[in-house]
């Protein structure tokens, strides 16, 4: 089956040349990254079958309800930026493929890391090497850092805690607005010692502090008080108790994230508001009102 390429193929070895991308387009394309990877007798793939997999419930932060009309608007992007090429030979049904290799330039290993990024955003080392394992081996966390500081160097990914356990890293594709909103998330943030970022291969530390079921995530500043202090007897080794209290960790640092985003907006508006009454001070002026 012969393919017609539609979109101009980025030449190997090419310059990257990726830019921030909006949340839509952030999502196709690491669904097609992800497909290529995971599903590859479904790659190239169709509009409606992005679709879906931007909309699954699975391996994807924040939940999202795309319409196909979104999806095709989203491509339509790429496409313009090269990021993305449409190809036909597949009948009736045009389909899709990324070419993210060359447009950010990385190699398999990193365009797995990458996805995972783009697909759930900020998320610990240990939790990134355990999703990102499912498309490209990684032999441990060592190794994962490895390829972390790899594209550090290229500013594709942004370190949001400190360096350790519990280390937060997101990839560097955020518009600037928001990249300003997810640092101020994690600001005054310390890193805390956490049990997904144990090598699955490894023994668990016998520590007192991880017996009681450290939270998972570093917890927003001021959120929880004597965070560090041992949780009550029946919580420990509670698998469930754990799961809670991570929940909850998760849910204060997306409030602060959504305080954060009204903030901006209010000001935004604040400054609409004035630019509007001093139009409406200058034409009543003019019309000698």
């Amino acid at each position: 089956m012969s393919e017609v390429f539609l979109s101009p193929q980025p030449s190997m070895g090419a310059t990257p040349r990726w830019q921030a991308l909006s949340a839509i387009d952030r999502r196709v394309i690491g669904v097609l990254a992800e497909k290529a990877k995971t599903t590859p007798d479904i790659y190239p793939m169709s509009l409606n079958a992005i679709c879906t997999g931007c909309n699954q419930k699975s391996n994807r932060d924040p939940l999202m309800q795309l319409e196909p009309d979104d999806v095709e608007e989203s491509l339509d992007r790429l496409r313009g930026l090269g990021a993305v090429g449409l190809i036909e030979g597949y009948g009736r049904v045009s389909k899709y493929r990324h070419y993210l290799y060359d447009w950010l330039g990385v190699d398999k290993v990193e365009l797995a890391v990458m996805t995972e990024l783009l697909l759930r955003g900020d998320q610990t080392v240990g939790e990134l090497r355990g999703r990102a394992s499912r498309m490209e081996p990684i032999a441990d966390l060592d190794a994962l850092r490895v390829i972390l500081d790899s594209l550090k160097g290229k500013k594709l990914v942004v370190s949001l805690t400190p360096e350790g356990r519990g280390h937060v890293v997101s990839h560097g594709l955020y518009k600037p607005r928001e990249l300003e909103t997810l640092h101020a998330k994690y600001s005054g943030i310390s890193s805390m010692t956490s049990d997904d970022d144990r090598d699955s291969s490894a023994p668990a530390a016998s520590s007192p502090t991880a017996s009681a079921g450290s939270p998972s995530r570093p917890l927003p500043s001021g959120a929880i008080q004597n965070a560090a202090m041992p949780l009550p007897t029946a919580a420990v080794g509670s698998p469930h108790r754990e799961a809670a209290v991570d929940s909850s960790q998760r849910e204060l640092a997306l409030l602060r994230v959504q305080v954060t985003q009204l903030q901006h907006t209010v000001e935004e508006l604040q400054t609409e508001q004035q630019r509007l009454s001093d139009e409406l001070r200058s034409l009543k002026d003019a019309l000698g009102a």
